[in-house]
């Protein structure tokens, strides 16, 4: 690139704003749900999806996508979480190389153990610090950056270590 778009200062100080809090708000969540259930972000986000999909089971490549991870890694996580009796896999009647995620008993008693208080979490982190207005800026805002279905980022690829859901918030 021979004459790179440098940042102004405002710019650069939105920005370094925005990964401080990103990595704040991300590390705090962590925190307490490790505290909370003995779970990292990304695996309460597996629970959560798994928890609203039907049948309570989804297609370990859809999960991958809704969670935000490689697949190596949700499997990864998969692993961990049948270790601790939280999701099993099942092997897909119609695709022999397909498996699927599916929440266990055990996965759904915890995750109704720990939503609320990971909802309170966020809305604390959050919500109640924004009010209404600005988190219907923020909303604004995020619907603005965030690609379209139909446009993917060139070069953007799902983070392992900053990305997943956390639903149930």
């Amino acid at each position: 690139m021979e004459n790179p778009a440098w940042l102004d200062a405002d710019e650069q100080r939105v920005w370094r704003g925005f990964l401080r809090v990103n990595a704040w708000i991300y590390d705090d969540l962590e925190r307490d749900l490790r505290e909370r259930g003995g779970l990292s972000l990304i695996e309460y986000g597996i629970l959560v999806h798994l928890s609203e999909a039907p049948e309570r089971r989804m297609r370990m490549r859809a999960l991958a996508d809704g969670v935000i991870v490689s697949k190596s890694r949700l499997s990864h996580q998969i692993s961990r979480l049948e270790r601790d009796g939280l999701v099993r896999k099942q092997e897909c009647a119609d695709d022999r190389r397909g498996l699927w995620a599916v929440l266990t008993d055990e996965g759904a008693r915890l995750l109704a153990d720990i939503a609320p208080g990971h909802a309170a979490r966020v809305r604390a982190l959050v919500f109640d610090r924004l009010g209404p207005r600005r988190t219907a800026d923020l909303e604004a805002i995020l619907a603005t950056l965030e690609p379209s279905g139909d446009a993917p980022m060139d070069g953007i690829r799902p983070a392992d270590d900053r990305s997943a859901t956390a639903g149930h918030d």
